[in-house]
């Protein structure tokens, strides 16, 4: 609760969202292009439109395992009845 409240605290005040998570999203994007060019030989565009790809495949992957874990706690929950 107490971690909570300070992330509230200090995000009420930053007036910059988008500045103070660079940082965090620099680091999402260089981990998607070293994925898809750990050699760092395709062009800077290829590069960018593999990361983003991949990107998505981690989100939906992420998604289709939360969904899938919804589905399987209403099964449990309704055969335990």
């Amino acid at each position: 609760m107490r971690a909570r409240m300070a992330a509230y605290r200090s995000w009420a005040n930053t007036s910059d969202r988008t500045a103070r998570t660079e940082p965090a999203r620099r680091s999402a994007d260089s981990r998607f292009e070293q994925q898809v060019d750990p050699a760092g030989v395709l062009p800077p565009e290829t590069r960018a439109q593999r990361a983003a790809a991949a990107r998505s495949a981690y989100f939906v992957r992420l998604a289709w395992a939360s969904a899938r874990s919804r589905q399987l706690r209403r099964h449990n929950k309704k055969n335990k009845k």
